[in-house]
């Protein structure tokens, strides 16, 4: 069948994987609301198009922190990328690579950072953290992060505890016995028993634990999870150089906005002081034209990257980005 847009991809994806693999992917906390909702919000944006401007020539490149890639998608952090192809992250950060864009590697991968590093080398990395009881371990990962060369700190701020998610509750979800979250090989002993990293994580994390992390790398910190004005002026305060609007694709707070809804008093707070981003819901070359229309500076996408995999691995996951990458020129071009 003709790959054309992303919900092909999804629609493979939800036909071939797993059903145990396809309900985590696709898993939103208690109704879902905000998982769909993230997608709905931008069906009730509408355009503006201006007409009779010069669209022969269109430059769609944009700039991370300084470091160019060819358009604002990059591949926001997910875990467990084996659950949806063989080579897992090796894949992705190969599909980011080849599509000159930026990949954020979750704690949770089931490759290693020094195998993501490898396998695509000169790529844009960067590193997302969950904070850990155990700070020496989280510690441990921000230098090892750091000297392999990934470029940038996504700290995650919205998962103290795991939401709940219903489907992964019935299915009584966990790792089938060949994989491994690799970055916590051996750092803790419980790994060997508990069927959940998440247990491990540290629920009394506040904004002075950015100082805590600052003292430990030179690289920039972005911080993922920001929905209010509120949190956008301290995380500004708290001297990151990045904010992702983002909701955890509606994994975790049910109920709370949709990111695209969010963007707007988060870019208003920040007054250009720092980078703003988001992830949640974009589906369509024009979903990422709304988003950088009401102030964000590049999108990630979570479940598509996932989608994209499991059709074809790191190929999959180009052609997803590539389908984004044409539809978004096309919107801007259309739009004037």
């Amino acid at each position: 069948m003709a790959m054309v847009c992303l919900s092909d991809f999804e629609a493979y994806a939800k036909k071939y994987l797993p059903k145990i693999a396809w309900d985590f992917f696709a898993a939103g906390a208690d109704d879902c609301s905000t998982r769909d909702e993230n997608i709905l919000a931008y069906k009730r944006i509408r355009f503006r198009p201006r007409m009779l401007r010069d669209v022969s020539m269109m430059d769609i490149r944009t700039k991370l922190l300084g470091t160019e890639i060819s358009f604002p998608v990059g591949i926001a952090p997910t875990g467990f990328h084996q659950l949806a192809w063989p080579d897992g992250e090796k894949s992705t950060a190969r599909a980011a690579k080849a599509m000159n864009t930026c990949y954020i590697a979750s704690t949770y991968s089931t490759c290693t950072l020094e195998e993501i590093s490898a396998a695509a080398p000169g790529g844009l990395q960067w590193f997302q953290l969950y904070i850990h009881r155990n700070r020496a371990v989280s510690q441990q990962l921000v230098q090892r992060a750091e000297a392999l060369g990934f470029q940038g700190l996504v700290l995650t701020a919205d998962l103290p505890y795991t939401g709940k998610r219903r489907d992964d509750v019935r299915n009584g979800f966990r790792l089938p016995p060949h994989m491994k979250v690799k970055n916590l090989e051996g750092a803790f002993e419980v790994c060997k028993t508990s069927p959940s990293f998440h247990s491990l994580l540290d629920p009394s994390v506040t904004w002075n634990d950015i100082y805590w992390l600052r003292s430990l790398t030179h690289l920039p910190i972005i911080i993922k999870g920001i929905l209010t004005k509120e949190d956008a002026e301290l995380a500004v305060r708290h001297g990151v150089q990045g904010i992702i609007v983002s909701n955890h694709g509606g994994r975790q707070l049910d109920g709370g906005p949709a990111t695209i809804d969010a963007l707007v008093e988060v870019v208003e707070a920040v007054q250009g002081r720092v980078e703003v981003y988001l992830d949640g819901g974009i589906r369509k070359g024009s979903d990422v034209l709304k988003a950088l229309a009401l102030g964000a500076k590049c999108v990630f996408i979570g479940r598509p990257a996932l989608w994209g995999l499991a059709y074809k691995g790191e190929e999959g996951l180009r052609e997803v980005l590539r389908i984004l990458q044409d539809e978004f020129r096309l919107s801007m071009a259309l739009a004037g």
